[in-house]
């Protein structure tokens, strides 16, 4: 690995096969790793990081072939923000300030992922997302098209907190398409969350929630029904 200088802006550092479209901006100290790929029309701000190799540890269960890091066309990367080698950012995403998106994970076009807010390794978010501020998407996680996750949510994916062997899959959360999921909700390993249910503020969601089914509590229960006029079609 080798970086070097580029005149294009303050302390802007770029690694060897990088590729960067036309219009794009960088911000100062911004740091782009070997191989990326960088689309037409973005922005990189203030100390980003692209193309970020992963560290892991030993007996991680991460591993896999990483490859290059790909930002579509229009894509906003915020101040201090880390997109890793093998991630792929669709076209107008915005990855917002300090925020962490790991290898091999895929965010689908005109998706917001909010400030401080982590998007494991292995994870796939559809378009039009809206993640909040400080959210924890946990690894083998699916988020569909249209999906809403509040500020301080959190995704979990093992049961066994670590005490596993080899063998063990990790199980992630599947938001289904336009669901809503309020803040500082805990999902549990493995949980599924129907197209358009709602899991209110603080829930703590231990089995699958039905389409359109309100849920909250703790354990997380079944109050009522998303009505007709609060469907995502009805509002478009």
């Amino acid at each position: 690995m080798s970086l070097n200088p580029d005149p294009r802006a303050p302390g802007l550092m770029l690694g060897e096969n990088v590729a960067i479209g036309e219009d794009v901006t960088f911000g100062a100290h911004v740091v782009v790793h070997d191989g990326a790929v960088i689309g037409d029309g973005c922005i990189v701000d203030d100390h980003a990081i692209l193309g970020k190799r992963p560290r892991l540890a030993g007996r991680s269960s991460a591993r896999g072939d990483v490859g290059r890091l790909v930002l579509g066309d229009r894509v906003t990367v915020c101040a201090g923000a880390i997109v890793f080698a093998g991630a792929s950012i669709g076209d107008g995403a915005i990855i917002g300030d300090q925020s962490f998106v790991r290898e091999r994970s895929t965010i689908g076009p005109d998706s917001v992922v909010g400030r401080g807010s982590v998007v494991d390794n292995d994870v796939s978010i559809g378009a039009r997302v809206r993640i909040q501020t400080n959210v924890y998407v946990t690894a083998m996680s699916v988020i569909e098209d249209d999906v809403f996750v509040g500020p301080g949510a959190m995704t979990t994916n093992d049961d066994t907190m670590g005490r596993h062997g080899a063998e063990y899959a990790l199980r992630g959360a599947t938001l289904r398409r336009a669901c809503r999921v309020g803040g500082a909700a805990v999902l549990t390993p493995g949980v599924e969350v129907g197209e358009e249910a709602f899991v209110a503020a603080g829930a703590l969601v231990t089995r699958n929630v039905p389409p359109r089914a309100v849920v909250m509590g703790v354990p997380a229960r079944a109050v009522r029904e998303v009505p007709d006029e609060d469907l995502l079609e009805r509002l478009r």
